[in-house]
């Protein structure tokens, strides 16, 4: 009598992804090497212990009609170049260009 023993081997099951499920990876992957690199650079330009950043003095203004960054500039610091303190004022208000309308309210640098 021959007998005869079959050996069933059991395979972990495999994970499938979707399209949807690959892409999910892929931007989490993205996001956590982003994440690292910009904490990576925010600490490296932390400023040293002691060395706090000194804001610098600032004041508000309404435009009036017809006022310009330009009529602006020259008005609250006559004896700079104009072009200059319009870029500091655009920097001080997160403008993308020099556009201003009439009742807009502004912040503008104060002379040291």
């Amino acid at each position: 009598m021959t007998t005869t023993i079959s050996k069933t081997t059991t395979t972990a099951p495999h994970v499938r992804l979707t399209t949807r499920g690959r892409a999910l990876v892929l931007v989490a992957l993205v996001a956590l090497l982003f994440g690292t690199f910009s904490f990576g650079r925010s600490n490296s330009e932390a400023a040293p212990a002691g060395d706090t950043p000194v804001a610098a003095p600032v004041q508000q203004t309404v435009i009036q009609p017809g006022e310009s960054l330009w009529t602006l500039a020259r008005r609250i610091a006559p004896d700079n170049d104009p072009r200059t303190v319009v870029a500091q004022i655009r920097q001080l208000n997160d403008m993308a260009g020099s556009q201003v309308q009439a009742g807009q309210h502004l912040l503008l640098p104060i002379a040291a």
